[in-house]
């Protein structure tokens, strides 16, 4: 099984930065793809960011504030959030496509998530 846990959410001046991270244990081969994603109570699930086979991918709302990041070695992935906005107040979540077995099929893996709080 796999456990993925975020972590360094937290209240921020607008302006403000924070480094958002995603930590997966258990039993990887490898980790194909990620997805960061934030959520707003009463709205729809935001695709913030994602790292795939094809590159990295970013929502218009965040593009050239957020960076997306990933470290192999340690099955953690990042989100670096600049120039935080009110607007970004969400619970942020990432999701990770993992491969358990060398030729078995990839799983999608999900965090709890972490609170991020952008005051005006």
């Amino acid at each position: 099984q796999v456990q993925v846990v975020e972590s360094g959410g937290g209240l921020v001046q607008a302006g403000g930065s924070l480094r958002l991270s995603c930590a997966a244990s258990g039993r990887i081969v490898s980790i194909d793809g990620m997805g960061w994603w934030r959520q707003v109570p009463g709205e729809p699930r935001e695709l913030v960011a994602s790292i795939t086979t094809t590159g990295t991918r970013y929502a218009d709302s965040v593009k050239g504030r957020f960076t997306a990041s990933r470290d192999d070695a340690s099955n953690t992935v990042y989100l670096q959030a600049n120039s935080l906005r009110p607007e970004d107040t969400a619970v942020y979540s990432c999701a990770l496509v993992v491969r358990t077995t060398p030729l078995g099929p990839a799983g999608n893996y999900w965090g709890r998530g972490t609170q991020v709080t952008v005051s005006s």
